[in-house]
């Protein structure tokens, strides 16, 4: 798999405003649902420490192999295996867009409990509605389901686990260069707030 970074500045810009609020953290930025890793080594780069996480063991091998100094663990968003406000911020960059709507609330919730009090979350993900399965990604051989959400029922459901909602970025689908998209591409910076301690 190729860098989509690269072709996509706008994007990058996301997670370099992202970058500039999680060097104050307290505590490590975990990258959820990371694949091979590119977006964490991309925050590495921009002097973050981060680590990567991912439910698949392949992605997290591939991860490692690629990006051999950075750390990348086994878990699932469902239950993460870090403790109460322990994680400076959460970016899950299309990592939500394979999570069922009926279990978005409680990868919401243990967003929440783990972040530490005043942390952020950046989600990415794919607007619109309904399911779209996919076969083939990049020439590569998958089988995945990609649940595309409107940005306001995103929000939403942030906003009931208890993550207040700080920013809203809606991006036009890029149809050409190596990377078609389909559909707006949206972001959603979210915060745990300041006088939130608990899980």
């Amino acid at each position: 798999m190729r860098d989509e970074l690269a072709a996509k500045p706008l994007d990058r810009a996301v997670l370099g405003g992202f970058a500039e609020l999680a060097r104050s953290a307290d505590g490590p930025v975990v990258d959820v649902g990371c694949g091979p890793g590119r977006v964490t080594a991309h925050l590495d780069t921009l002097g973050l420490p981060v680590f990567g996480m991912d439910l698949s063991p392949e992605m997290v091998a591939e991860a490692r192999r690629r990006h051999p100094t950075l750390r990348f663990d086994e878990g699932s968003m469902l239950a993460l295996e870090y403790e109460d406000g322990s994680l400076g911020e959460i970016v899950a960059w299309y990592s939500i867009i394979h999570v069922p709507d009926e279990h978005l609330p409680a990868v919401f919730a243990e967003f929440r409990r783990v972040l530490t009090a005043g942390g952020f979350l950046q989600l990415a993900f794919q607007t619109g509605e309904g399911i779209k399965h996919r076969t083939e990604a990049a020439g590569h051989a998958i089988s995945l389901d990609f649940h595309r959400r409107r940005p306001e029922r995103v929000a939403e459901l942030l906003e009931r686990a208890g993550l207040s909602v700080r920013a809203r970025l809606l991006r036009e689908p890029d149809e050409e260069g190596d990377f078609p998209e389909e559909t707006p591409q949206g972001f959603l910076l979210a915060r745990k707030p300041l006088g939130d301690r608990g899980a």
